[in-house]
Formats: C-alpha cells, structure tokens, sequence
C-alpha cells in the first residue's frame, strides 16, 4: 500500500517537476469552474466544491497508488449529494463523508481494492448514464434561465414543474449556455491542450457583465465567495445520526472506490503503467475525511480531469498536488473574478459533462451485448433515474453477479472496467 509518489520521487527531476508543473496548473484551470458548477448542482455552496478540489485532491495525490489520478468533486456524486443535503442537511453530509472516508480507510486496509473488479460492467454503464440524465435535467432552470421557485428533486416531478413554467425561458441565458458549450466543444477540438472549460466560461461570463445582460451570476445568487479554507472542525456525531447516515456513507463509499479505481485503471492504458488498488482506495478514504473535517463534499478520482492530466504531460502524483495548491492560489488571490461566473455557462458545462458521462458512442455496442447485459444495464438505468442511486446499485450488483456466476464459461475480458 505504499503511494506512488514515494516510488516516483526517487527518479525524480527538474525535468519530470516542469512537467507536472505545468500539467498540474492546466488541470487546475479545468476543475475550478467543474468543482463549483458540481457543488451547485448538488446542493452546497460553490466554495464547497473548490475546498474538496484543494483538500480531497491534495490527499489522493500525496497517497494514492496511481501516477497520475486527479482527484476531486466529479459528477457522480450530485444525486447522492443532493439526496443527503435535501433530507440531512449540509452538515449531514459531511458526517456521511466522513464514515465514508472511514469506511474506505478499513477497505484500503484489508485490502479490498481487487473487489471493483467483481462489479458487472452492465451496472456501471447503467447508474453511470442514469446520474449523466439527472444531471443533464438539473441543469434545464439555469440552462433556460427558468423562472421556479423550488425545482422538485424527484425525477418526473421535476420534469412536470419545468414544462409548467416553460413561458419563463430567458433567451439570453440560453445563448450564453449554448455558447459555453459550443466552444468547448471547439477549445476541445482545436487546441486539446488548453483548459477549454475554464476559457469558455471566462468568455460567456465577461460577454454577460460587459452587455448588462439579465442573467444570474454566481454573485447573485451566492454571495462572494471566500478566499481562504475554512478550519477544520468535527460534525455533530451521534449514534442516531450515524445510523441514520450509515446506508449513505455505504453508498459514498462504493461510489468513491469504483470510480476512483476505474479511473486509475484508464490512466494505465494511457501512461502503459500500473497503479496500486488497495493504495487506492487507503487514498480515498483519507481523502474523504480530510474532505469532511474542512467542510467539503465526497472526494474521487475524476476520469476526466485525470486525462487531461495525462494529455498535458503529467507525470507523477506531483502534478495532482501542484494542482490542488493552485486551485487553492487562485481562491486566495481571485475568489472575486469567480463571482462574474453566469450560470448559464455552468449550466451548459454540466451538461455537456453529463453528455460525455454517457459515452454515445458505445450506445451501439451496449445494443450488441448479450439479452442479459442488456436487460440489466437497463434495469440499472431505470432505478437510477425514477427510483434511488443505492436501490439502483445494489439491485444492479446482486442480479449483475448472480448473471455472473450463472455464465461461469464467460471469460474475464467480458467484464472488463469500461474506459472512461
């Protein structure tokens, strides 16, 4: 369980910090806008999102068992998180990040790192689509500049209570969401290694301040940000609570595990190398608690900014930490600028996020997997959306692995972590 960075540091050079220096800062230009726009998205309070960025990503990188895994807030965590924030409250949430930071810690230690493999492809692919819908349709108020008092979280319901105030759209909100969205899509395209996200954003947001456009900001909405971490202080903790929170933390937990893991099993096909499973998820654990002492949401390894943490040329578990310091450089030095954000452009960012999550261009070799994948992916997906996240996985597993032991012939490579 020994982390990567204490292997990776006795190589290491002028060279190879260069490199994470630089792929550390553009990284940290890709998750300051991501962090506060999944931090909204799921309820908290934007600063929420960039105190797990800094906290929670700091950790994974200085413990955790890959070269390259950035960590972090990712879009997984939303219904979770805003399934806890609305019944719990904020200070809920962290007593439930904080168990399941526990509980990570315990499965680092008994070295339950090699169990994501035993979770059915098929499940994966189906709660992942399913959050990726959710997130898209939380996102359709500020995408349209709606004007509704309270959006139901409840997933039809929620629909209903849109289409009802459908007469409300802002047409310059739209226009700026959309725009977001195409140039990302173009940052993406034409210069990959730019932080497109941020870039993209910076342009909507200073077209709405310098035009007086009638669009809310996150100044308007949420007040200055601030420019410092919070100290770090323990949430209330009783039995009842913990009892109450327990199948959450379960929940955060296995969310935390399977994808950080998933992500450090992409970044070896990337980097050709191989990252520490049980590290890992000991990582991950401490994360989460590191996270919850300071006040933030679930931290994980992120798929996305991982990547680009490889396409920029990161090369050790420095760049992770380097991007953690800058993000918080940056909420010292500029909190203010963060302030001019639209949401909008938030709102165009997440859902081209929640787009991706999906990954359309496996839809067709979803199609063309056996009747059994097909019904439980589906099956997944389904609960996800109309009925509950931890309903949906752990019916999802227990058929998935029951399908598993039934088909005993099917060779590992069926069941291989999708490459996300």
């Amino acid at each position: 369980m020994k982390p990567k960075l204490l292997t990776t540091l006795r190589t290491y050079s002028a060279r190879l910090f260069l490199a994470d220096l630089l792929a550390g800062v553009t990284v940290a230009m890709v998750a300051i806008p991501l962090s506060i726009a999944i931090a909204i998205a799921s309820g908290a309070e934007p600063v929420k999102g960039l105190v797990t960025a800094i906290v929670g990503g700091f950790l994974i990188s200085l413990l955790g068992g890959s070269r390259v895994q950035i960590g972090g807030p990712t879009g997984a965590f939303i219904v979770v998180v805003a399934g806890i924030v609305a019944v719990h409250g904020y200070d809920g949430l962290v007593l439930a990040t904080l168990m399941a930071g526990v509980i990570l810690v315990v499965a680092g230690v008994l070295r339950a790192g090699s169990l994501v493999a035993y979770v059915p492809e098929p499940v994966i692919n189906g709660f992942t689509i399913g959050i990726g819908i959710i997130i898209a349709t939380s996102q359709i108020r500020d995408m349209f500049g709606l004007q509704v008092a309270a959006v139901p979280a409840e997933f039809t319901a929620k629909i209903a209570a849109l289409w009802q105030v459908r007469q409300s759209v802002n047409p310059q909100a739209l226009v700026v969401g959309l725009t977001t969205v195409a140039l990302i899509v173009v940052f993406r395209r034409a210069a990959p290694r730019l932080p497109g996200l941020i870039v993209a954003v910076a342009i909507t947001s200073a077209i709405v301040l310098a035009a007086g456009l009638p669009v809310d900001t996150l100044f308007s909405r949420f007040g200055a940000l601030p420019n410092r971490l919070p100290m770090p202080s323990l949430p209330e903790v009783s039995l009842t609570r913990v009892i109450a929170l327990l199948p959450s933390a379960l929940v955060i937990a296995f969310l935390a595990g399977v994808e950080s893991l998933l992500s450090a099993m992409v970044a070896d096909r990337m980097i050709a190398g191989r990252h520490r499973p049980n590290a890992e998820v000991l990582a991950q654990g401490a994360a989460n608690v590191g996270s919850a002492l300071f006040g933030g949401m679930p931290a994980t390894g992120a798929i996305a900014r991982t990547a680009t943490n490889v396409r920029a040329g990161g090369k050790t578990p420095v760049s992770g930490l380097v991007h953690a310091v800058t993000i918080l450089a940056v909420m010292m030095l500029a909190a203010p600028l963060a302030g001019y954000m639209a949401m909008p452009a938030l709102a165009g960012l997440l859902i081209l996020t929640a787009w991706n999550m999906t990954e359309p261009a496996k839809w067709r070799g979803y199609m063309r997997a056996p009747v059994a994948d097909r019904v439980l992916l589906v099956l997944t997906l389904v609960l996800t959306v109309l009925v509950d996240l931890t309903v949906a996985i752990g019916a999802g597993v227990m058929l998935g692995l029951a399908l598993r032991l039934r088909r005993g012939h099917v060779p590992p490579d069926d069941w291989s972590p999708p490459d996300r």
